[in-house]
């Protein structure tokens, strides 16, 4: 087993993961071929087979089930040797992968890009967008360093600081401009446009109408908020969206943005990471820094 290497167990898990040879040697930089004779020769070390291949995708076989989880908590160890000497330096520098939820990825990234690039210049930001399952995931796997989402996400092993709290608002038709907003009750007897499932944001607004799933066999759902806004605009029905979201997604679109009146729907921003990460002191100054810069952004105006 002494032959077994680091470069083999990444391309490994980058298979395993993926469950396609093409796709993990993309992500890895590297040729199809120079990462199927690194499997081949794992498998030759281990004397048994790790997957199942077939013609467009490969399978875990039993042991390689077994074979990842180790293989992970490895990669992870080495990763926090490497976190354990940048802690040791001043400042941080070098790769930060951060996670990011598609209802706050295109409103805030370039400021928080921005100010990131001025704070911390010698950073190499990685940015992944996903749902927060998914997120959660990579992070406690070790394939994220932090995420921003929404909070809380309950998961032991993360730590968790909140940022900001941001509203959610009615978007409606613009027909309907003059009209009363809404109560809760009321909402959910309307056609109400959701984000499909997988999307925190779709669960916090069924939260507030008081609705569960499923939803009536006539409603509708959106792969991004984008999407709901137009549905909106050609008079399908109405939708919630969060502040920061609002001049992105309006501006085009033929619909009334309103307020609820106290105590409206809102969702917490917050900054995750593991709580065993060497980097916990210098996550916690880029959180304010990302604080800031969600906080400058300029309050829409409806």
């Amino acid at each position: 087993m002494t032959n077994i290497t680091l470069k083999q167990l990444r391309y490994f898990d980058a298979v395993a993961r993926f469950g396609h040879f093409g796709r993990a040697a993309e992500v890895s930089a590297v040729s199809q071929p120079a990462i199927s004779v690194q499997i081949k020769e794992l498998e030759e070390t281990l004397g048994t087979q790790l997957f199942e291949r077939a013609a467009r995708q490969v399978r875990l076989t039993a042991f390689g089930e077994e074979f990842a989880g180790r293989a992970r908590e490895i990669l992870r160890s080495v990763d926090d040797l490497g976190d354990m000497a940048r802690a040791a330096k001043d400042g941080l520098a070098g790769r930060l992968r951060i996670g990011v939820i598609p209802t706050i990825a295109p409103y805030l990234l370039p400021r928080i890009i921005g100010a990131l690039s001025v704070s911390h210049a010698d950073l190499d930001l990685n940015v992944r967008e996903t749902q927060t399952e998914k997120l959660i995931a990579d992070l406690l796997e070790g394939r994220l360093d932090m995420a921003l989402l929404a909070l809380p996400v309950s998961e032991p092993a993360l730590a968790e600081i909140p940022l900001f709290e941001e509203n959610f608002v009615l978007v409606r038709p613009a027909a309907d401009a003059g009209k009363p907003v809404p109560e809760a009750a009321d909402l959910a007897r309307m056609r109400l446009l959701l984000l499909e499932e997988g999307h925190c944001f779709r669960d916090q607004a069924l939260s507030f109408c008081g609705m569960r799933a499923p939803l009536p066999r006539d409603s509708m759902d959106g792969s991004s908020l984008s999407t709901l806004v137009q549905m909106v605009s050609a008079g399908i029905g109405v939708t919630l969206i969060p502040e920061m979201a609002v001049k992105v997604e309006t501006q085009s679109a033929d619909v009334a943005v309103a307020s609820f009146p106290p105590p409206g729907p809102a969702r917490q921003i917050g900054m995750v990471w593991r709580q065993a990460s060497p980097l916990a002191r210098q996550f916690e100054i880029v959180a304010e820094v990302v604080r800031a810069a969600a906080l400058g952004q300029a309050k829409p105006t409806f």
